[in-house]
């Protein structure tokens, strides 16, 4: 399965309103999105048959939306009833979950007003993002040469499309390098974040995380910090300088794909894989399969 390509599965998605099956979930070559990268998406898990935080994140993919000026044909609940609905048709208990909202082909060119707001949602067996065995003993990340745009040139606090593609390129080269990811700078040079997951810093037993003045406020990323409190563990949302990585003993990634994934090094940066970090990764599981 991990092998098939993602156009010739079996099962059902869901598309502008109708379960389809899923070979003829298919959009034209003379789609905006296509083009144009005018599409938003969410990334969602499930796990023992329920998607964790569904809500929030469907407040999430309708927020990134008005951001983009699409506005979304189908209520909250509509979406929400859908992506429950494909879980049971397609028979998945624990899987992934993407709903996705894009312009159409009604018009093709910058100006797009008309073009046509279409939304879709698949879901599909998915094993962890990382590998156990990379996770733990802690994942290696480079450094990307990409960083991450300013406020005022890109949608930032958007889940669109288009900020993926200096992610998968930081990727490509991190992976041909031998790398599990790579961290990403800001605009400013400050530490921002993975190419798909929020990053954590352990020093003195507090945790230490990038503002997300610039770059996704992950959901998984606010669950750990929700987490890490009631543990009793002090966070410190604040500027990091990569310097600064130096002194750091402990460093982790969140995400709804990555979950809470150690780290062991981020370029020239070395990190222990310690109680801290494993207490969260372990506080994480528990709680989204309650």
């Amino acid at each position: 399965m991990a092998d098939m390509s993602f156009a010739d599965r079996e099962g059902w998605i869901w598309l502008n309103g109708e379960m389809v099956p899923w070979a003829d979930a298919k959009v034209h070559m003379l789609t905006h999105a296509m083009h144009y990268g005018s599409a938003v998406f969410e990334g969602q898990r499930a796990y023992g048959g329920k998607i964790f935080k569904l809500e929030e994140h469907t407040e999430r993919l309708f927020a990134s939306a008005e951001m983009l000026d699409l506005d979304i044909p189908y209520t909250q609940s509509e979406i929400n009833n859908a992506c429950n609905k494909l879980l049971e048709l397609n028979n998945l208990s624990d899987a992934y979950c993407r709903p996705i909202i894009w312009r159409g082909s009604k018009m093709m060119g910058v100006s797009a007003q008309n073009a046509g707001i279409n939304a879709g949602i698949a879901v599909w067996e998915w094993p962890s993002y990382f590998s156990d065995e990379a996770r733990l003993k802690g994942l290696r990340l480079s450094i990307s040469d990409w960083r991450r745009p300013a406020p005022d040139t890109a949608p930032v606090h958007a889940k669109a499309a288009g900020l993926y593609m200096i992610c998968t390129l930081s990727k490509h080269k991190a992976e041909a390098e031998g790398y599990d990811d790579a961290l990403m700078f800001d605009y400013r040079g400050q530490v921002a974040e993975a190419t798909g997951a929020n990053v954590f810093f352990v020093k003195d037993g507090a945790i230490h995380t990038p503002t997300p003045d610039c770059f996704l406020d992950g959901i998984t990323r606010r669950t750990i910090m929700e987490l890490a409190r009631e543990m009793g563990i002090e966070v410190i949302e604040r500027s990091i300088m990569p310097a600064e990585m130096e002194g750091f003993e402990q460093a982790f990634l969140t995400g709804t794909a990555a979950e809470v994934s150690p780290l062991s090094e981020i370029g020239p940066y070395r990190f222990a894989v310690g109680d801290i970090t494993k207490n969260l990764m372990h506080a994480y599981d528990a709680v989204v399969r309650k």
